[in-house]
């Protein structure tokens, strides 16, 4: 049999887990987007990182110049991940009762 000290717990565990399955969803669901040299290069994302999508400008596929088409792809898929870090970051602790009080605890996820 169970305390309410120990129900309690279970309950705020079980919701935080269920928000915690919502906001992973929703991560898993959303499109981050970043380019690099004015738009040359454009990388798209989910909430977790995940790489969909790669767009080049066709004049930037230029064989003498490969190496800064490569330095290109690199700044943008950097910026797309990064960019989901924080929006992970943010759905993760708003699921979570830390986040709901307005604290937050810096690359926790």
């Amino acid at each position: 049999m169970l305390n309410p000290m120990q129900k309690m717990l279970e309950s705020v565990l079980g919701k935080m887990q269920e928000g915690m399955k919502g906001a992973l969803a929703e991560l898993e669901e959303m499109k981050i987007e970043a380019t690099a040299g004015g738009g040359a290069v454009k990388v798209t994302v989910n909430g977790l990182g995940e790489i969909y999508d790669i767009e080049l400008d066709p004049q930037v596929v230029n064989p003498d110049e490969l190496g800064m088409l490569q330095d290109l792809l690199c700044s943008a898929v950097r910026e797309a991940w990064s960019r989901a870090q924080e929006a992970r970051q943010e759905k993760l602790m708003a699921a979570t009762p830390l986040g709901e009080a307005g604290l937050s605890l810096p690359n926790m996820f």
